[in-house]
Parts: structure tokens; C-alpha cells; sequence
């Protein structure tokens, strides 16, 4: 996110160079890079009170002090008698809209509000839109604008489950499924809630009339939603990390100001809805934990007014702002005192900490995991944290993602969802297995190491494997060879998942002890491994895949056709095997049924794309003596 010098500056009652403060940022935890007096900042998912210029300068006024600079709409709105209704409170507790009218668009744009445009790079869409960005940037209120005459009806509000189409207001198209938070007018969609508007009420440069919506929502109903429907949206960016709930009816102000200081208003109108109560969160007042977590020695009067730096109030108990949706603990509390004292000025201690945790006895996995690539297994390594909590789970006090704070305690979910996410990508056979470490608590915490793998689809996309499907029997072979007694395995039912394919899905996740595993005896020497896998990006862009059979009358061309094939590479082509093998020992000749898949990684490739792809395989084929493809005519 990038932030302008000049605008911090207005929040601040010092005036400290660039340089100053970037000291300070890099202090305060914020990684950035400073350039042309632009600080283009790189904030932890926690950190969602500093998305804006004003939250990042709040949090330097322990510095340079901070002054609330904003001018806004002090000036009597009236009532918008609005037609919406909630039917999800629980996922927007608070919701606010503003119904503004004005006289003429204006040509030219205040210095401050030209100035984002120009220095961020931001894209002018119009007036109403580009406050709403602006506004969003200065104080950190997301907001969205429609057009009040294409609003003919009423609104509701709610999280559901989608399946259509929704025409964004970037002129894309997307698939809404599984739940959505999403407005709609009589029955059809136009907005997805946090995320982005509709093209059909979209303000445009001749509107002179719109209704801004200020939400909040709740960060577990946004999260991943830009990543599975490919959008970019900054309001789902600061969303997913928590937008202050207190913050409305300041944003709802400052945006009236802001058309104010462009345009002559005809009229304001307000409506605010609020159907949750925030309760008040609080912390016991505990200097003396807070410096043994740090193995500082600060005082009460030190402590306190720290804290009130941050925006904190202290009564008999820490009262947490409403903007600070990351304090929850004393952990989180230490943290903020660390940040302000500097972690370099904190000087170095033992620490002794008792050991609580089990361990069993270390276990040499290599060969285990060869012996799983040998029957065409890939290893996945999954993030530890999960969402859901077990009755067994370890909790994290301070997560880098506050929606994901629990130990797994299986590897179950993670490795249904490596499957879904292959399946999705037109993988037709999938074989995952993980090892790792789980965590569980009864009276103390236990470490075991689990092995779990998940299979379903083809056997493989070899010739002799190609038509069947991985069942119970392939897997118990397999199984026999690594472990004394083979595990049970559990077949995992596709109703409760987001999916159509019908392959089966198997599962086995076994606790690791060296009495169970028959290991493979250890090689005595290791060859030099001169080559080394390399990531390859994931094309979210479907594959096709094109099946062609070559009869082969002279036997020894057999060899240098699968040769060609082995050697081919071609821009698209994403994968080729050989799916079928016959030799007719009467007539010496012999099929070859080879499979081209093809993907783009910047677009959907056409019918013609892909002709093209395969004419220009298979031609050198063709002038080869003996062979034939039959349908090959209806190509050219």
C-alpha cells in the first residue's frame, strides 16, 4: 500500500522529515520502502488499523505526536427513509448509507484529492467513485457508491448461497457459488457485500445522484473470496483484516466534506443501522506479567502512558480501541510496549521455560517418502493453523491470522482440500501424502508425527494404467510394502463437498512409531544430485486436452515417435502421454493412443488456438513412413 509523506504529515503535530520517519516505521514493526516521498508499506495481516494515512500516522504518535486534522460535515443531514433490510446481522452488524445529491460534476480536482491519483498510481473512474478511494485511503472506511436513479427498488442484505452469474462493475463476469455476502434488488445481485459493486448500478461520470453504503463486515465472511473469483479489490483487502466498526459516521462526514469541497449539494440524507451492540473489550492492568513476557523492568506511569500513545484508555482495566482488532492478550499487549521501546534497546536474558511437551522418539522418514514417490505420490506441506477448534486444540495467543489460531489436530482437512484444489485444475489423478507434526492438550501438551495421504482418480497416465481407478486394492499394495500392518483405509464421501467430480476419495492418516514401518534397507552410497526441482507456477486457466490414436505399419518407426513425444516441448502444451499401447502380432502393426493437454497462463485458449497447437505436433509425425492417424483429415 502506498502512502504519500505529505498526507501523514497532516496527522501529525510534528513535522519530521521522510527519512524520520521511516526510522520510526521500521521500529514500529512496518517493513516499507521509502521512494520519491512515497512510502509503499508492507503491513502483517494483523495490522489492520494501518491501512489508511491516518492509521499509520496514529500509530507514530509516541513520535511526533498525532492530531486528528480531518475536516468534516459538522451540519444537519436528514433522515434517508432508505428501503433495506438485514436478514444477516451477524455478518454486518453495522451499516450506514448516504443519499447525496449534486448540481454538476466538477472538472478539476482539489490539490489533495488530485495528488492520490497522480502519486499512487490510482485509475480516475468518476467523481463519486474516486472520493470513495480516496476516502478509503485517507481514513480507512471501504465504501461503495450506486447510482440512486438505477436503485428502483428496495435492498436487502444477506449471506447466501450463490450459483449465477454476477457482471461486476469492471466488466467482468463471475460465478458466484458456495455462500456470498450480497446485496440484491428484486432477486438479482448487485454487489458482493466488502468485495465489489454491479455493473447495472454503477455511478458513472454523468451521475449527480448516489447512495455511498459504509459497512462493516466481518473479516471470516470476506476472507478468500478475491482469491477464489480473481479480483482485486482493496475494500476486501482491508475487510479481511478488520475495519473499525466506530468509523462509520466520521467516514459518512468526511466523504459529504470532500463533495463539498468539489461541488455545489443539493441535498444529504443519512441512515444508520446498528444491530449489535460492540461489547467492551477490556485487559486486567498487569505491568509486572508484561515485563516478565519482555524481561523489562518499565514502571506503571511508563507502562500507561504507552499505552495511551496507542489509543488505548486506562481505567482499572486496558480498554482496547475499537480499531485495534489484533489485542486479545497480555502477549499482544507486551508486544505493543516492545514495538514502542524498540526490540534493540530490550537487553537479552536466559529464559527458562519447563518443558510441557511429550516427545517420541525421532523417526527417519526419507525412505518412506521415496518409497511414496515410487508409486507416484507427491509430498504437500500445509500451514499448521487451522480455523476450527477441536476439543484437543493448542491455541496460538498471538497468530499472524487471527481466523486461523488453533493447532491442527489431523491432517484430514488440509489434504482434502490439496485434492479439491488439483481437482479444480482438471488433475484427473491425484496422490497427495504429508508428513508432519500435530499438536493436542488434555493436561499438557502432546507432539505426535502423522502420515496421511489422500488418493482418488486415476491409477496413473501410463498405458497400462490409464483406464483404471484407484480403489482399496491398488492401495492396500502399496500400503503392504511400507508398513508391518496395513492401516485402515477411509473412503471419504463427496456429499458435503464443493465438487461434481464422482471419483472415489481414500484417506489414511496413521501415527508414525518405528514398529510399524518396514523400512527399505539404507543405500551405502549417494549419488551427486546435480538437478533440482523448481516451483512452477499454476496456470488458473482451464486445460483441454486433445487424444489422438497413430497406426504404425513399420515397426521401427514405433521407437522414434515416442522419442518425439518424450523430447516435445511447445509453447501451451502443459503435459503429453502415451494413454494406450497394441501391437496386432499378426499384422506387426501397432497403435499408439497419445493425450495433449494444453494451457495458457494469461488466457482461455480458443478451438482455433488449440488446432493450430496440433497441427504443428503432428505434421512431423505424418511425413514419417507408416503412419496414419485416423480423423486426422477433419483438422485441416
Amino acid at each position: 500500500m502506498k502512502i504519500l509523506y505529505k498526507d501523514l504529515l497532516k496527522f501529525l503535530k510534528q513535522e519530521p522529515s521522510a527519512s524520520e520517519i521511516s526510522e520510526s516505521l521500521y521500529q514500529l514493526g512496518h517493513e516499507h520502502i521509502l521512494s520519491n516521498e512515497i512510502f509503499d508499506m508492507e503491513f502483517t495481516p494483523n495490522r489492520g488499523d494501518c491501512l489508511s494515512a491516518m492509521g499509520l500516522a496514529r500509530d507514530l504518535n509516541i513520535f511526533f505526536g498525532y492530531k486528528d486534522s480531518l475536516e468534516i460535515y459538522e451540519g444537519k443531514i436528514e433522515r434517508f427513509n432508505f428501503d433495506f433490510e438485514n436478514f444477516s446481522k451477524e455478518a454486518c452488524p453495522k451499516i450506514s448509507f448516504l443519499n447525496i445529491v449534486i448540481d454538476e460534476a466538477p472538472l478539476k480536482y482539489k490539490d489533495y484529492l488530485d495528488s492520490y491519483f497522480i502519486n499512487t498510481g490510482q485509475k480516475k473512474n468518476n467523481f463519486f467513485a474516486d472520493i470513495s478511494n480516496y476516502l478509503s485511503y485517507e481514513m480507512g472506511q471501504p465504501s461503495h457508491c450506486f447510482d440512486s436513479t438505477k436503485i428502483t427498488s428496495n435492498v436487502t442484505f444477506e449471506k447466501k448461497v450463490c450459483d449465477e452469474k454476477f457482471n461486476t462493475l469492471l466488466g467482468t463476469e463471475i460465478n458466484l457459488t458456495e455462500e456470498n455476502c450480497v446485496f440484491s434488488m428484486n432477486g438479482k445481485i448487485i454487489s458482493l457485500g466488502g468485495i465489489l459493486g454491479g455493473a447495472d448500478t454503477a455511478c458513472s461520470n454523468t451521475t449527480k445522484s448516489a447512495i455511498v453504503e459504509f459497512a462493516s463486515f466481518r473479516p471470516e465472511n470476506i476472507l478468500g473470496k478475491t482469491v477464489k473469483y480473481n479480483i482485486n479489490s482493496e475494500a476486501a483487502y482491508k475487510f479481511e483484516r478488520g475495519v473499525d466498526i466506530a468509523l462509520q459516521e466520521k467516514a459518512l462526514r468526511r466523504f459529504i466534506q470532500i463533495v463539498r469541497d468539489h461541488s455545489n449539494v443539493v441535498s444529504i440524507e443519512a441512515q444508520y443501522n446498528e444491530y449489535t451492540l460492540e461489547n467492551k473489550r477490556e485487559l486486567r492492568l498487569d505491568v509486572d506479567k508484561v515485563n516478565k513476557i519482555l524481561g523489562t523492568s518499565i514502571s506503571k506511569d511508563e507502562f500507561v502512558e504507552f499505552l495511551i500513545s496507542l489509543g488505548f484508555d486506562i481505567n482499572k482495566n486496558i480498554e482496547i480501541p475499537s480499531f485495534r482488532n489484533d489485542i486479545e492478550t497480555d502477549n499482544d499487549i507486551a508486544e505493543e510496549i516492545a514495538r514502542l521501546i524498540g526490540y534493540n534497546k530490550i537487553q537479552s536474558k536466559e529464559l527458562q521455560i519447563r518443558n510441557k511437551i511429550k516427545k517420541e522418539k525421532k523417526l527417519d522418514i526419507d525412505d518412506i517418502k521415496e518409497k511414496f514417490t515410487e508409486f507416484g505420490f507427491s509430498e504437500v506441506i500445509n500451514l499448521p493453523f487451522v480455523t476450527f477448534k477441536t476439543k484437543d486444540s493448542v491455541v496460538i495467543d498471538n497468530p499472524l491470522d487471527k481466523n486461523k489460531k488453533f493447532l491442527r489436530t489431523s491432517l484430514k482437512e488440509s489434504l482434502v482440500n490439496n485434492l479439491l484444489y488439483n481437482e479444480r485444475r482438471q488433475n484427473d489423478s491425484i496422490k497427495l501424502f504429508e508428513f508432519s507434526d500435530i499438536y493436542s492438550k488434555d493436561n499438557q501438551i502432546t507432539k505426535k508425527t502423522k502420515l496421511a495421504f489422500i488418493a482418488s482418480g486415476r491409477v496413473s497416465h501410463d498405458y497400462l494404467n490409464f483406464s483404471k481407478k484407484i480403489d482399496k486394492k491398488f492401495l492396500d499394495k502399496i500400503l503392504s510394502q511400507i508398513f508391518v500392518e496395513v492401516p485402515t483405509i477411509e473412503e471419504i464421501s463427496r456429499n458435503n463437498l464443493d465438487t461434481k467430480i464422482s471419483d472415489k476419495i481414500f484417506y489414511v492418516e496413521v501415527d508414525l512409531h518405528k514398529s510399524q514401518i518396514k523400512l527399505p534397507k539404507k543405500q551405502k552410497e549417494y549419488s551427486r544430485i546435480d538437478k533440482f526441482n523448481t516451483y512452477k507456477s499454476v496456470s488458473e486457466y482451464p486445460s483441454s486436452s486433445r487424444d489422438f490414436s497413430f497406426s504404425i505399419s513399420k515397426s521401427h518407426v514405433v521407437n522414434e515417435i515416442i522419442s518425439y513425444f518424450d523430447g516435445l516441448s511447445q509453447e501451451n502444451l502443459k503435459k503429453v502421454f502415451l494413454f494406450d499401447f497394441y501391437k496386432n502380432e499378426k499384422t506387426n502393426e501397432v497403435k499408439l493412443g497419445y493425450r495433449l493437454v494444453f494451457q495458457s497462463f494469461t488466457k482461455t485458449l480458443s478451438d482455433n488456438e488449440i488446432r493450430e497447437h496440433v497441427l504443428k505436433i503432428l505434421k512431423p509425425v505424418l511425413r514419417k513412413e507408416g503412419v496414419e492417424i485416423p480423423g486426422f483429415e477433419s483438422l485441416l
